[in-house]
């Protein structure tokens, strides 16, 4: 079987074909399709978690295995039909983390400081202990650390963090309420049709020097710390522009004759739970206004079609008007929005 079912995330939602021992008696068919949650995974079995109770497939009978969106739990565009909860587990994977820990349905993540995202606590589902324990758990955890607690919380775009239970408590234990960002998500076609047109983008599967030099907010950054979040989701791609070729030239990246190595626009994309995650997009202040950032989000997202993953997401700050405006032109919608929680 290789390595078939080896990348699927436990948890995950999947499709597992495989096959019959003996023929369907009714159709001859000799392949069947399973779905549901990966519940477990040995070297001889997957067990799937379905609607009418688990199955057990041996793994040398598996001929394909892929990992799928979440059920939808409202009607609407598949890409609207997640729930806030839903896409906050399937946003987390999207950016790394240096170090994690689970707390029953939490995840706790730490990187030495670095982006909120790294250094913060998902809060999916039940931590096992009353909120009130399980706060004093977190607070533990990243004071041994030497790094404030921080917990995210996500609701309807405006929501009010306080009238969240989990909310309510850290603000009366004193928490600061952080600036809100949004989650936008989109059909992957849609974003990938808006391309503008503009220079070559280079897309790699593994995080470059050159890729780094197109990333400011890594300066500084311990080099182990910023691969561990960078390259820390499941699977991961990273495009650049770099000046280069006639049309730069037109565009008015270089002059001509003027060899380009920095690149002027970066991406990352993330790949997990069968959506493709946008994130760490980044255009020169010198070369903003030419329509790079819109290029290279497309072509992302037509690597992520050539992966058959048809939905994406990402996150924005929610005073980032200029982005936000450029993402809904490029077919992303307003999903729901999250804000961070620190201890004081």
């Amino acid at each position: 079987m290789g390595d078939l079912g080896e990348h699927l995330p436990l948890t995950s939602r999947v499709v597992v074909r495989w096959r019959l021992e003996t023929p369907d008696p009714t159709t001859g068919a000799t392949l069947t399709d399973t779905v549901g949650e990966l519940l477990s995974r040995t070297e001889q079995e997957l067990t799937i978690g379905t609607s009418s109770g688990e199955v057990v497939v041996a793994r040398d009978r598996v001929v394909a295995a892929k990992e799928v969106p979440p059920k939808p739990t409202r009607t609407g565009a598949p890409h609207r039909t997640t729930s806030v909860a839903d896409l906050q587990r399937l946003v987390t994977p999207s950016w790394g983390a240096v170090e994690s820990e689970s707390l029953g349905g939490w995840v706790l993540r730490a990187s030495s400081g670095f982006t909120q995202r790294g250094n913060s606590v998902v809060p999916l589902g039940d931590p096992g202990l009353p909120l009130s324990s399980a706060l004093d758990r977190v607070e533990q955890w990243y004071a041994a650390r030497g790094l404030p607690a921080k917990v995210t919380l996500a609701g309807p775009e405006g929501f009010d963090p306080a009238a969240d239970p989990l909310g309510a408590l850290l603000v009366d234990r004193g928490y600061t309420v952080g600036s809100r960002s949004l989650t936008m998500t989109a059909p992957t076609d849609r974003v990938a049709s808006a391309d503008p047109g503009g220079p070559e983008v280079v897309i790699e599967e593994t995080l470059t020097a050159g890729w780094l030099q197109g990333y400011p907010r890594g300066e500084g950054v311990d080099p182990a710390v910023l691969r561990g979040v960078l390259e820390g989701s499941p699977r991961q791609l990273f495009a650049s522009t770099i000046p280069g070729g006639g049309l730069s030239q037109q565009l008015g990246l270089r002059e001509r004759g003027a060899a380009g190595t920095t690149p002027v626009a970066v991406g990352r994309l993330a790949l997990a739970h069968g959506w493709a995650g946008l994130g760490a997009v980044r255009t020169d202040p010198a070369y903003r206004g030419r329509g790079l950032a819109a290029h290279l989000t497309a072509r992302l997202a037509r690597a992520a079609l050539d992966e058959g993953v048809r939905l994406v997401h990402l996150q924005v700050e929610a005073d980032n008007e200029v982005a936000i405006r450029l993402y809904e032109r490029m077919g992303f919608e307003r999903h729901s929005g999250y804000v961070y929680l620190t201890q004081p």
